[in-house]
């Protein structure tokens, strides 16, 4: 069974109606059971390649019916499917820690070989405090390797830290396979899934978000908001280890 068959089976079976659905340019929001989040990505192509199905009725679908969408090779598709699997998910909050990804990454990658999937903005500080940190990006910023060399340096990391948005985009799995037994792996941003199935994939920190407040989060997803001006989120972390 693959990773997502394995998420999906970890929903609800009641249907649960979806409440709201906003697409903004950088978040994709699904309110059903609870608000959650996914980044918006589309496809490369032509102005109008990202015909998405039923618009004007998703709001009428269960957010299990949306949730299968994960699988879909529309990535605009597959964003609404990743937000819509996150509304869905029951989280133990006695579990979650009030702890950023970058401080689990600098704390775990200290004096060791870091790779990280996805330029963050913390990827300068963290630099620092490492042997080495290699970045791998779709689209390569600065010093950045493109996602080709993944093969050359994961199997090198001692610590690898992976955009949720791998889930979006289907990459999960080539990259969990590059990584050796012994690495320390964390799956980060507000797309990530804060469920626990994923350990069995050798994934070692689950780092999220949890919504709060859904209106003033569908108002700055609506209006272009970056992360870091997303209100009523917060952001959290699930390990193995709590």
């Amino acid at each position: 069974m693959n990773i997502y068959d394995e998420l999906l089976q970890t929903l609800p079976e009641e249907p649960v109606l979806v409440r709201n659905i906003v697409i903004g340019v950088h978040w994709t929001l699904v309110c059903s059971k609870y608000g959650g989040l996914a980044s918006t990505l589309t496809n490369c192509g032509p102005h109008g390649h990202s015909h998405l199905r039923e618009v004007g009725n998703l709001h009428q679908k269960t957010a299990q019916e949306l949730a299968q969408w994960i699988k879909s090779d529309n990535l605009l598709e597959a964003s609404i499917g990743m937000a819509a699997i996150n509304s869905l998910l029951d989280v133990d909050e006695s579990k979650l820690r009030e702890i950023n990804a970058s401080e689990v990454i600098a704390q775990k990658a200290a004096n060791k070989n870091l790779v990280v999937v996805g330029h963050f903005p913390f990827v300068e500080k963290i630099k620092c405090v490492t042997n080495n940190c290699w970045v791998i990006e779709k689209n390569p910023y600065g010093d950045d390797f493109p996602e080709e060399a993944s093969a050359d340096y994961i199997p090198q990391a001692d610590v690898v830290a992976i955009t949720g948005t791998s889930l979006i985009n289907h990459t999960i799995e080539p990259l969990l396979s590059l990584c050796k037994p012994q690495s320390t792996i964390i799956l980060l941003g507000p797309s990530t899934p804060l469920a626990p199935v994923l350990f069995s994939h050798g994934i070692k920190y689950l780092s999220g978000s949890r919504i709060l407040d859904e209106e003033a989060c569908a108002l700055t997803v609506t209006q272009g908001a970056s992360f870091p001006q997303v209100k009523g989120v917060r952001t959290v972390t699930l390990s193995t280890s709590e």
